[in-house]
């Protein structure tokens, strides 16, 4: 299993960039996250400067948002969706983001009963509860 550390992911982001901002050749997998990093133009200077990036330190406490943990749960969101795993993500996210009128903004939802789900699984020691996943998802297309 791919298990990639904070420096691979933040390297990953980075490189991204600059190889597309050099108009280098993209895989598959850093295609998709330039194009999230377009839909984030605030954090493009984030992934200017490797060295930068990795001594970087983002303290929710202080109001600065991880660029890189963002960005990589759209990436983990878009794989989900992908392969509609867990069971009926696909259908939940197309339900919100028709209501929000928005798959970006459907994510930014997403992510927050991703988040939760985690948060959950960690504090009670026990596996992630995909069914509670996608009923926070839906329940936030029904509000």
């Amino acid at each position: 299993m791919f298990n990639p550390s904070k420096d691979d992911v933040r390297r990953f982001f980075c490189e991204t960039w600059k190889k597309s901002v050099s108009g280098a050749v993209l895989t598959p997998l850093e295609a998709i996250a330039c194009d999230w990093i377009r839909l984030h133009p605030e954090y493009e200077n984030d992934f200017a400067d490797s060295d930068q990036a990795l001594a970087a330190d983002y303290d929710a406490a202080k109001g600065k948002s991880n660029p890189f943990l963002h960005l990589s749960m759209h990436l983990s969101i878009a794989e989900q969706l992908s392969v509609d795993q867990p069971p009926g993500i696909k259908e939940a996210h197309n339900t919100l983001a028709k209501k929000l009128g928005s798959e970006h903004e459907a994510h930014h939802h997403i992510m927050e009963c991703l988040g939760e789900m985690l948060w959950t699984s960690q504090r009670n020691g026990t596996p992630p509860d995909g069914l509670a996943y996608i009923e926070c998802i839906k329940r936030r297309a029904q509000a």
